[in-house]
């Protein structure tokens, strides 16, 4: 599973303040997105849940030889498994989640089952988050425009309300493509709405996207 600009824009992009003391990035993949939460904060520990075992393994290594490895912590699970069971609230929720309810499945299960919905659906993760999310805390998540509107709807019928959002253009001449949004179990007193562009031409990247990310890349 390749590191993706989605998963380092949404890990940069994430509120995230020391008053958070845990944290529960769902479907960690390579954990990309827990470690650099883990190099953000210096209080927070880190539950990451991913169902695939191989995958879960990887982040194992990952975390074990990291900086941050004693407060990072893999689980090998579904999330709707896990979070049916669990007696513990996170203050920060944060999901790249499998996008794709159509189309042609990749040939290798592992891929298809991190890029498509069939494992986890919006309704499944909505109601999972609710049941995990501390009274104040904070959900992050990464979805294509196409189907941002949809998952608006779903979150608001389950009581999970938008406080914020950053939509992606590619370049300044393409449309959005990605929204990244951060929602909790009240409704806000205001709405914060930002848009950003990541390249103005190939590989010649926004200031704006470096500052956001410069903190990870190494070059």
């Amino acid at each position: 599973m390749k590191v993706g600009t989605d998963g380092v824009l949404l890990g940069s992009w994430a509120p995230l303040d020391e008053s958070i003391k845990n944290i529960l990035d769902i479907g960690t993949g390579t954990g990309l997105i827990a470690l650099m939460l883990a190099q953000r904060s210096s209080e927070a520990t880190i539950d990451a849940i991913e169902y695939d075992a191989p995958s879960a393994e990887e982040a194992r290594g990952n975390f074990t030889n990291s900086p941050w490895s004693e407060k990072l912590n893999v689980i090998n699970d579904t999330f709707q498994n896990f979070a049916g069971g669990i007696n513990r609230n996170y203050g920060l929720v944060i999901c790249n989640p499998p996008f794709f309810s159509k189309g042609i499945r990749n040939n290798c299960d592992r891929k298809a089952n991190a890029r498509h919905s069939d494992v986890l659906t919006q309704d499944d993760l909505i109601s999972s988050v609710l049941n995990v999310l501390s009274e104040k805390g904070s959900f992050c998540l990464i979805l294509p425009v196409t189907d941002y509107s949809g998952f608006k709807l779903k979150a608001a019928r389950q009581g999970l309300f938008e406080h914020s959002r950053l939509s992606v253009k590619p370049t300044p001449q393409k449309p959005v493509k990605r929204v990244l949004s951060c929602w909790k179990k009240f409704s806000p007193s205001t709405h914060e709405e930002n848009e950003m562009v990541l390249e103005l031409s190939r590989h010649h990247y926004t200031e704006e996207f470096k500052k956001m990310t410069k903190e990870f890349y190494l070059k």
